[in-house]
């Protein structure tokens, strides 16, 4: 099983779909609206917790579960550890490299997204929200900044903050229709976690380009497990697992 939610488990959903050898479900929280199909089965939705977890790796007969889940999906990661041991069943996950700080970037690395909010200061800016829908309303606590958010999908309802614009948009995005999106704004400090990876990259990129603040929020902790940080890592894996199972072992 695959826990999905990143642009690497896609990468690993296409290439396990073409290998016959190995009977592959994709799991994923079912936040965005209109989703990708995968070319493998899938689940969307919660487990119910830990036991609802293991219950199902039980029952479903997971062999093995690689967790390719947003690097802020701690929670989920957390309760695919305890569930995995419990089951009794391997687990790997697949976590990028953090994005690193680079000549010309001004980072201001925070802990929290509260902590985000806090260091915006209380002098109105232009800030561009590069952090998804999820704790947008945080910043509702500083209604005194004008903001930009890029959104999977669009709104149903009007967002928590009292001056938005909303962008739509689906990555990969690249360096150059990022910086033209900042500069149309008149953006003067982004907002970001620290995701890595190259499908979200461009803002910071852009960021530096323009000469930028980024009030960057640093990855909350997990527990320890077996991690890699490549789709090819991934499938050596996997195939140690198969392999015996095709000599009859």
């Amino acid at each position: 099983m695959i826990l999905g939610g990143s642009a690497d488990a896609n990468r690993l959903v296409g290439a396990l779909a073409r290998d016959p050898r190995i009977n592959a479900v994709l799991s994923y929280a079912g936040r965005t609206e209109n989703p990708t199909k995968p070319p493998i089965p899938c689940r969307i939705g919660g487990f119910g917790g830990v036991q609802g977890l293991v219950d199902y790796l039980r029952s479903e007969r997971i062999d093995r579960v690689v967790d390719a889940t947003h690097p802020f999906a701690a929670q989920m990661s957390a309760h695919a550890v305890e569930a995995c041991a419990a089951a009794g069943v391997p687990l790997l996950a697949l976590d990028r490299a953090p994005w690193q700080k680079q000549r010309g970037d001004h980072w201001i690395e925070v802990d929290t997204m509260e902590q985000a909010v806090a260091a915006l200061g209380a002098t109105p800016r232009r800030v561009f929200l590069g952090i998804g829908r999820q704790q947008l309303e945080l910043f509702a606590a500083a209604p005194q900044h004008s903001y930009l958010v890029r959104l999977v999908d669009a709104p149903r309802a009007p967002l928590p903050l009292p001056q938005v614009e909303i962008v739509v948009g689906r990555g990969p995005f690249t360096r150059a229709n990022d910086g033209a999106m900042l500069r149309r704004f008149g953006a003067e400090l982004v907002v970001a976690k620290n995701a890595g990876g190259e499908a979200t990259v461009a803002k910071i990129e852009a960021a530096r380009d323009l000469g930028l603040p980024v009030v960057m929020v640093r990855r909350p902790a997990t527990p320890p497990r077996p991690t890699v940080t490549s789709v090819i890592e991934v499938l050596d894996w996997l195939d140690q697992a198969v392999a015996p199972m095709e000599r009859g072992v």
